[in-house]
Order: structure tokens, then sequence, then C-alpha cells
């Protein structure tokens, strides 16, 4: 079958730069995951790096040119591109600290103003390789948590915002507590009738409009995840905040710039995203999870069964469950595929309650029948 799962098709060189560096030849059976390099690069981006690579432009000319782009495809006022979605957190929430005031932009992170607290559900204060906390507290600001762990309630929210507040911070992520937290509007709503601007983290998210439709001030995507461009984070909204952001590459925000390279490379990705055909992307996908349930089905060690994305993208995983007294533990089995050879990595950040999940957004074509066959060895043999 046509195993080929990625954002556009995409042959495999028969040169693997990954054997001549020494690394290994894995399989990404987890996702867009940052820690195996996030997403296969369409063609596009590709194209249009290789492109503008040797060539010499006017900077400031180009970043007008991305912050077309980046609003034609979100339907923002203005967008803006940084180094990755973590720096562009960063610089929303520093633009929301200094607006677009040079002196205070240069002072960063040294306090520049009576605004310096950024409200964040406690639900909501994930880690991602980093902390969100510290995302936020490189700007000099700090982190206010609002409610528990496991509630937020809006009276929280709303006594919450002082003179101090600068921001808040909305998380949209499968990390975060998916039950019993203010929903995106409520937090809007609270927020902006006392002034104070609400940024959303949508870092892995499909949907590139609907979070500034329903009240967001600004929006941070990833550059390099479902769009599949290069390291790269994409922020998107109110045209004020959005060149208060740009305009931290002045301060904090210097090192986290991108080259040419990269905004030539998002910009040819966010035009590839307009013409892509999901649905067969999907139809692709469903032929790998059936693949899957299929070899599965024969083996007495492992429950599966199809699980949706907890924060409404539209794909499918496959949850591998490991029940006790098989044998096997959900981690040794998770463990086993990813020494076999070829490597399957799999989603298994919660093997410790017991299962894995099988993410095919990210195979090369032939690589569904491998992950299957290591299944097979790791259950069978």
């Amino acid at each position: 079958m046509d195993a080929f799962l990625g954002p556009a098709p995409l042959q495999l060189e028969t040169r693997d730069i990954r054997r001549e560096l020494g690394l290994r030849p894995i399989i990404n059976a987890s996702g867009t995951m940052t820690v195996l390099g996030a997403s296969i690069m369409v063609p596009e981006a590709i194209a249009a790096m290789a492109a503008i690579a040797g060539q010499f432009v006017e900077m400031q000319h180009l970043h007008q040119l991305a912050s077309d782009a980046v609003a034609k495809a979100t339907g923002a006022e203005a967008g803006f591109i940084t180094a990755s979605c973590a720096s562009a957190i960063t610089l929303a929430v520093a633009a929301t600290l200094t607006s677009d005031r040079l002196l205070a932009i240069e002072r960063l992170p040294d306090r520049v103003g009576p605004k310096c607290e950024v409200l964040v559900q406690l639900g909501h204060m994930v880690g991602y390789g980093a902390s969100l906390a510290q995302t936020i507290a490189i700007t000099g600001a700090r982190a206010v948590t609002v409610g528990t762990v496991n509630m937020a309630r809006d009276y929280q929210l709303d006594e919450a915002i002082t003179e101090r507040t600068a921001c808040a911070v909305f998380v949209v992520s499968h990390m975060t507590v998916q039950h019993a937290m203010l929903g995106l509007e409520q937090v809007c709503r609270i927020c902006q009738a006392k002034g104070v601007p609400v940024i959303v983290d949508a870092a892995s998210e499909y949907d590139l409009r609907g979070f500034l439709v329903r009240g967001a001030d600004l929006v941070v995507y990833s550059g390099h995840k479902f769009l599949g461009g290069p390291t790269s984070g994409i922020v998107a909204g109110q045209r004020a905040l959005v060149q208060a952001a740009a305009l931290q590459n002045c301060g904090i925000g210097r090192g986290m710039k991108v080259g040419k390279e990269s905004i030539a490379g998002v910009m040819a990705a966010l035009q590839a995203w307009g013409q892509r055909d999901h649905q067969a992307i999907r139809a692709r996908e469903r032929q790998a999870l059936e693949l899957w349930m299929q070899v599965l089905a024969a083996s007495a060690d492992v429950d599966c069964r199809l699980v949706t994305d907890p924060t409404g993208n539209p794909l499918d995983r496959l949850r591998v469950s490991v029940p006790p007294g098989s044998g096997w533990t959900a981690r040794r089995l998770a463990d086993a595929l990813a020494a076999a050879d070829p490597p399957v990595m799999v989603r298994d950040y919660q093997t410790d309650l017991g299962y894995f999940d099988l993410d095919p957004c990210n195979l090369h074509p032939g690589e569904a029948e491998k992950v299957a066959q290591q299944l097979v060895a790791c259950l069978y043999l």
C-alpha cells in the first residue's frame, strides 16, 4: 500500500546522512515531537530555503512579506517569524510588557513598568522540554497561577487581574489538564474586559484561524510541526502587538532571530498548507492504523484501540495497552521497539499508565510496514 503519511510526497534519498553522521535511522511513530526532529519538512519549504540560501536580501522587507503570508494563512492583522514556538511565547509576552518603547525593549529583562505578571491556569503550567514558567521569566515577568491543578473558576481569574497584570497565556496541548479548566472564550471575556491581552500557545495545532476568531489577541504556532516547515515559531494576531514582538529582536529576541532561509521556508510551508490534500493524508494514516491493529489483534499480550487527538486536531492514534500479567510492561515494550533494527520510536510519555500510542503522521513510504514487522518481532519471537 501507499504508506506515506507525511505532509507531502517525499522520496527517500539513497544517501542516508544519519548513517554518515553516526546517527540511528529511526522510524518516527511518535508524532511531531521536537526530541525526534519534529516533522518531515515539505518539499516546498526545502526548495525555498535552498533557493534563498545563496542570495542576499533586505531582511526587513522579507519580514514584511512573511507578516503578509502569516496574515493570509491565519486571518491575523500581522505576523512574525522567530526561532521556535517557545521563543514566540517569550517575545509575545515581552510585547505586552514594553509595547513599542525601544528603551524598555533594550532594558528587558529588567522591570520596565508596573506590569510584570502573566496569568496562567495552573493546569496549563506545562513543561515541553523547558518549563512555561521559565519561558515567561526570560522577559523579566513572572507567571501567576490561577486555580488549582484540577480546576479553575472564572472568579479566580477575574480576581487575579491587578494593575501588575501584563497578559494571560492560554495553552492548547495534550499535556495540559483536559477537564475543569476555563475555556478560551471565558479567559478572553474576563481578561479583555479589564484590558488584558490573551496569548494562545497553539504550538502543535492544525487550526490556524480559530483561536483568533474565538478572541485571542496573539496566537503562537510551531512552524516545524504539522506545517512541515523549518525549526521556527510564528506569532500571529493584532498588528500593534505583533510589531512589538518583532521589535524584541532589538533586545532579548536577538538570540531568537531566524535567518532568511527559515523565513522563506515558513512562508513556503504556509502556502503549501493551504494547498495540501488533508483528506488524502488522513486516508493514508488510516491505512497504517488498520495495518497495526490487524497485526496486534493476534497478540494476547496487548490491547489496542483508536484514540482521537485530545486537543481536536483531525487525526487518530493507536493506543497500545499492556495489561498486567502479559509478561510485558508498556515501558519494556516501548524500549524493545526503540532498540530494534530499525528503531521504532513510539509516543511513550504515559507508559507509567500502562500504554503508549502509535502515531502515523510522520512516516516515510514503506515505514508503516516496518513498524508492523517490529511489532510482530517484539511480541511473537
